[in-house]
Protein backbone atom coordinates (compact mmCIF):
# COMPACT_ATOMS: atom_id res chain seq x y z
CA UNK A 1 0.00 0.00 0.00
CA UNK A 2 0.94 3.84 -0.24
CA UNK A 3 2.60 5.18 2.55
CA UNK A 4 0.23 7.52 4.69
CA UNK A 5 1.59 9.86 7.55
CA UNK A 6 -0.93 10.75 10.22
CA UNK A 7 -0.07 13.57 12.56
CA UNK A 8 -0.18 13.29 15.94
CA UNK A 9 0.70 16.64 17.52
CA UNK A 10 -0.88 19.91 18.82
CA UNK A 11 -0.11 23.20 17.33
CA UNK A 12 2.43 25.10 19.81
CA UNK A 13 -0.07 28.72 19.38
CA UNK A 14 -1.07 31.64 21.61
CA UNK A 15 -4.82 31.05 21.14
CA UNK A 16 -5.74 27.59 22.63
CA UNK A 17 -4.35 26.75 25.76
CA UNK A 18 -2.93 23.15 26.14
CA UNK A 19 -1.16 24.31 29.81
CA UNK A 20 -2.08 26.14 32.41
CA UNK A 21 -2.08 29.89 31.96
CA UNK A 22 1.00 30.37 33.90
CA UNK A 23 2.94 27.84 32.07
CA UNK A 24 1.45 28.83 28.35
CA UNK A 25 3.86 29.17 25.38
CA UNK A 26 4.03 33.02 24.11
CA UNK A 27 4.90 33.62 19.95
CA UNK A 28 5.39 36.82 18.98
CA UNK A 29 5.09 36.99 15.20
CA UNK A 30 7.22 39.52 12.92
CA UNK A 31 6.28 40.04 9.20
CA UNK A 32 8.12 40.83 6.06
CA UNK A 33 8.22 44.40 6.74
CA UNK A 34 8.93 44.52 10.08
CA UNK A 35 12.57 42.93 10.17
CA UNK A 36 13.83 45.31 7.48
CA UNK A 37 16.24 46.94 10.20
CA UNK A 38 17.75 43.36 11.43
CA UNK A 39 18.74 42.95 7.88
CA UNK A 40 20.04 46.29 6.89
CA UNK A 41 22.13 46.15 10.06
CA UNK A 42 23.21 42.76 9.36
CA UNK A 43 24.19 44.02 5.33
CA UNK A 44 25.40 47.10 5.95
CA UNK A 45 25.34 49.85 3.12
CA UNK A 46 21.70 48.49 1.82
CA UNK A 47 18.09 50.57 2.15
CA UNK A 48 14.69 49.68 2.46
CA UNK A 49 13.80 50.19 -0.99
CA UNK A 50 16.61 47.97 -2.13
CA UNK A 51 14.32 45.05 -0.51
CA UNK A 52 12.15 43.30 -3.48
CA UNK A 53 8.38 45.08 -2.70
CA UNK A 54 10.07 46.56 0.61
CA UNK A 55 10.00 43.14 2.46
CA UNK A 56 12.81 41.04 4.42
CA UNK A 57 12.05 37.96 6.27
CA UNK A 58 9.15 36.33 8.41
CA UNK A 59 10.46 35.29 11.80
CA UNK A 60 9.11 34.14 14.80
CA UNK A 61 10.30 35.23 18.94
CA UNK A 62 8.97 32.19 20.91
CA UNK A 63 8.89 31.64 24.65
CA UNK A 64 8.26 28.48 26.20
CA UNK A 65 9.09 25.21 28.12
CA UNK A 66 10.39 22.39 26.71
CA UNK A 67 7.23 20.50 27.90
CA UNK A 68 4.90 23.13 25.81
CA UNK A 69 3.22 21.54 23.00
CA UNK A 70 3.76 17.65 21.93
CA UNK A 71 7.06 16.70 23.21
CA UNK A 72 8.72 13.23 24.18
CA UNK A 73 9.86 13.86 28.44
CA UNK A 74 13.32 12.63 29.20
CA UNK A 75 14.03 10.14 32.22
CA UNK A 76 15.83 12.98 33.69
CA UNK A 77 12.31 14.72 33.91
CA UNK A 78 10.84 12.45 36.38
CA UNK A 79 13.99 11.83 38.69
CA UNK A 80 17.83 12.10 38.82
CA UNK A 81 18.82 8.37 38.88
CA UNK A 82 16.81 5.42 37.40
CA UNK A 83 17.02 1.57 36.41
CA UNK A 84 17.17 0.89 40.51
CA UNK A 85 15.36 -2.62 39.45
CA UNK A 86 17.54 -3.37 36.59
CA UNK A 87 20.55 -3.68 39.44
CA UNK A 88 22.23 -0.52 38.37
CA UNK A 89 21.06 2.83 39.40
CA UNK A 90 22.44 5.30 37.40
CA UNK A 91 21.78 8.74 36.70
CA UNK A 92 19.12 9.53 34.35
CA UNK A 93 19.43 9.98 30.73
CA UNK A 94 18.54 13.51 29.79
CA UNK A 95 16.73 14.31 26.26
CA UNK A 96 19.66 14.62 24.06
CA UNK A 97 20.84 10.99 25.40
CA UNK A 98 18.12 9.04 24.31
CA UNK A 99 18.58 6.49 22.42
CA UNK A 100 17.04 7.42 18.73
CA UNK A 101 16.13 3.91 17.69
CA UNK A 102 13.51 4.02 20.72
CA UNK A 103 11.75 6.83 19.04
CA UNK A 104 11.20 5.24 15.29
CA UNK A 105 9.19 1.54 16.58
CA UNK A 106 6.21 0.01 15.36
CA UNK A 107 3.34 1.38 17.37
CA UNK A 108 0.68 0.05 20.02
CA UNK A 109 -2.77 1.93 20.70
CA UNK A 110 -4.11 1.18 24.06
CA UNK A 111 -7.91 2.45 24.19
CA UNK A 112 -9.20 4.16 27.41
CA UNK A 113 -11.57 6.57 26.16
CA UNK A 114 -14.39 4.64 28.16
CA UNK A 115 -12.73 5.11 31.78
CA UNK A 116 -13.64 8.00 33.59
CA UNK A 117 -11.75 11.38 33.96
CA UNK A 118 -9.27 10.88 36.96
CA UNK A 119 -9.12 7.00 36.94
CA UNK A 120 -5.94 5.59 37.08
CA UNK A 121 -4.97 2.54 34.91
CA UNK A 122 -3.79 -0.32 36.65
CA UNK A 123 -1.68 -3.29 34.91
CA UNK A 124 -4.56 -5.36 35.06
CA UNK A 125 -6.44 -3.13 32.46
CA UNK A 126 -3.57 -2.88 30.14
CA UNK A 127 -3.67 -6.65 29.96
CA UNK A 128 -6.42 -6.65 29.17
CA UNK A 129 -7.20 -4.25 26.75
CA UNK A 130 -4.15 -6.18 25.33
CA UNK A 131 -6.08 -9.40 25.08
CA UNK A 132 -8.96 -7.41 23.64
CA UNK A 133 -7.14 -6.15 20.63
CA UNK A 134 -5.06 -8.89 20.35
CA UNK A 135 -1.29 -8.18 20.89
CA UNK A 136 1.46 -9.53 22.49
CA UNK A 137 3.82 -6.54 23.37
CA UNK A 138 7.38 -6.85 21.88
CA UNK A 139 10.75 -5.19 22.94
CA UNK A 140 11.14 -1.47 22.10
CA UNK A 141 7.56 -1.00 20.72
CA UNK A 142 6.02 2.76 21.49
CA UNK A 143 2.84 2.59 23.66
CA UNK A 144 -0.06 5.23 23.44
CA UNK A 145 -2.97 5.74 25.47
CA UNK A 146 -6.22 7.34 23.76
CA UNK A 147 -7.82 8.69 26.58
CA UNK A 148 -11.05 11.21 26.55
CA UNK A 149 -8.72 14.07 26.71
CA UNK A 150 -8.12 13.82 23.21
CA UNK A 151 -11.60 15.00 22.76
CA UNK A 152 -10.91 17.99 24.96
CA UNK A 153 -8.12 19.90 23.43
CA UNK A 154 -8.86 23.07 23.12
CA UNK A 155 -11.19 23.35 25.72
CA UNK A 156 -11.20 24.88 29.29
CA UNK A 157 -11.39 20.98 30.95
CA UNK A 158 -8.35 19.57 28.79
CA UNK A 159 -5.51 19.80 32.05
CA UNK A 160 -8.46 18.04 34.02
CA UNK A 161 -9.35 15.74 31.32
CA UNK A 162 -8.53 12.10 30.79
CA UNK A 163 -7.23 8.62 32.82
CA UNK A 164 -3.75 8.02 34.03
CA UNK A 165 -1.48 5.46 34.13
CA UNK A 166 -0.25 4.49 37.43
CA UNK A 167 2.60 2.66 38.52
CA UNK A 168 1.68 -0.57 38.16
CA UNK A 169 0.95 0.24 34.61
CA UNK A 170 4.11 1.34 33.71
CA UNK A 171 5.97 -1.22 35.10
CA UNK A 172 3.72 -3.73 33.16
CA UNK A 173 5.15 -1.67 29.87
CA UNK A 174 8.25 -1.32 31.03
CA UNK A 175 9.12 -5.03 31.92
CA UNK A 176 8.00 -6.45 28.87
CA UNK A 177 10.93 -3.48 27.00
CA UNK A 178 8.73 -1.21 26.48
CA UNK A 179 10.81 2.12 26.39
CA UNK A 180 8.42 4.66 24.97
CA UNK A 181 4.97 5.26 25.76
CA UNK A 182 2.46 8.19 25.22
CA UNK A 183 -1.05 10.04 26.35
CA UNK A 184 -3.39 12.68 24.10
CA UNK A 185 -3.44 13.72 28.07
CA UNK A 186 -1.71 16.60 29.51
CA UNK A 187 -0.10 14.22 31.42
CA UNK A 188 1.31 10.29 31.94
CA UNK A 189 -0.24 10.28 35.08
CA UNK A 190 -3.75 11.04 36.07
CA UNK A 191 -4.93 14.89 36.47
CA UNK A 192 -3.25 16.83 39.51
CA UNK A 193 -6.76 17.98 40.57
CA UNK A 194 -7.64 14.15 41.23
CA UNK A 195 -4.60 12.81 42.44
CA UNK A 196 -4.47 15.62 44.59
CA UNK A 197 -8.07 15.04 46.17
CA UNK A 198 -7.29 10.92 46.77
CA UNK A 199 -4.48 12.24 48.79
CA UNK A 200 -6.03 14.26 50.73
CA UNK A 201 -8.88 11.51 51.40
CA UNK A 202 -6.29 8.74 51.68
CA UNK A 203 -3.14 10.17 52.91
CA UNK A 204 -1.35 7.97 51.00
CA UNK A 205 1.75 10.46 49.28
CA UNK A 206 2.90 7.18 47.17
CA UNK A 207 0.32 8.16 44.53
CA UNK A 208 2.76 11.25 43.68
CA UNK A 209 3.18 11.54 39.88
CA UNK A 210 3.19 7.69 40.59
CA UNK A 211 3.44 6.75 36.92
CA UNK A 212 6.48 8.94 36.25
CA UNK A 213 8.24 7.96 39.27
CA UNK A 214 8.18 4.78 37.27
CA UNK A 215 10.78 5.85 35.63
CA UNK A 216 13.43 5.58 38.62
CA UNK A 217 13.09 1.77 38.70
CA UNK A 218 13.54 1.34 34.60
CA UNK A 219 14.04 4.64 32.55
CA UNK A 220 11.88 5.06 29.85
CA UNK A 221 10.10 8.19 28.04
CA UNK A 222 6.80 9.18 27.19
CA UNK A 223 5.07 11.97 24.86
CA UNK A 224 2.41 13.91 26.39
CA UNK A 225 -0.51 15.74 24.19
CA UNK A 226 -0.83 13.73 21.21
CA UNK A 227 -3.59 14.14 19.37
CA UNK A 228 -5.59 12.63 16.52
CA UNK A 229 -5.14 8.76 18.39
CA UNK A 230 -8.48 8.47 17.16
CA UNK A 231 -7.08 7.63 13.60
CA UNK A 232 -4.91 4.98 14.71
CA UNK A 233 -5.83 1.20 14.75
CA UNK A 234 -4.79 -0.69 17.73
CA UNK A 235 -1.22 -1.96 15.93
CA UNK A 236 -0.15 -2.57 12.42
CA UNK A 237 1.86 1.36 12.31
CA UNK A 238 5.12 2.83 13.37
CA UNK A 239 5.34 6.05 15.09
CA UNK A 240 8.60 8.65 14.72
CA UNK A 241 8.76 10.94 17.65
CA UNK A 242 12.61 12.25 17.42
CA UNK A 243 13.04 14.83 19.78
CA UNK A 244 14.77 18.26 19.48
CA UNK A 245 18.18 17.52 20.87
CA UNK A 246 18.74 19.77 23.81
CA UNK A 247 21.79 19.93 25.48
CA UNK A 248 21.14 18.49 29.03
CA UNK A 249 17.38 19.13 29.01
CA UNK A 250 14.29 17.22 30.68
CA UNK A 251 12.09 17.29 27.16
CA UNK A 252 12.16 18.16 23.83
CA UNK A 253 10.11 19.11 21.42
CA UNK A 254 8.64 16.77 19.04
CA UNK A 255 6.32 15.92 15.86
CA UNK A 256 4.79 12.73 16.58
CA UNK A 257 3.99 10.91 13.25
CA UNK A 258 1.97 7.86 12.66
CA UNK A 259 3.42 5.74 9.81
CA UNK A 260 1.21 3.10 8.19
CA UNK A 261 3.31 1.30 5.38
CA UNK A 262 4.08 -2.43 4.76
CA UNK A 263 7.43 -2.26 3.67
CA UNK A 264 8.34 -1.28 7.75
CA UNK A 265 6.78 -4.82 8.67
CA UNK A 266 8.18 -6.68 6.25
CA UNK A 267 10.99 -7.53 8.57
CA UNK A 268 9.26 -7.90 11.69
Amino acid sequence: MARQLIDLSIYLENDVLSDPPSLAPKITYHKHSETLGEFMALLPGTQAEDYPDGEAAAAEWVTLSTHNGTHLDAPYHFHSTMDRKLGRSQPSITIDQVPLDWCFQPGVKLDFRHLPDGHVVSAVEVEEELARIGHALQPLEIVVVNTRAGSRYGCSDYINAGCGMGYEATMYLLERGVRLTGTDAWSWDAPFSYTSKKIAETGDKSLIWEGHKAGRDIGYCHLEKLHNLEALPPDGFYISCFPHKIRGASAGWTRAVGIFDDQLFAGR
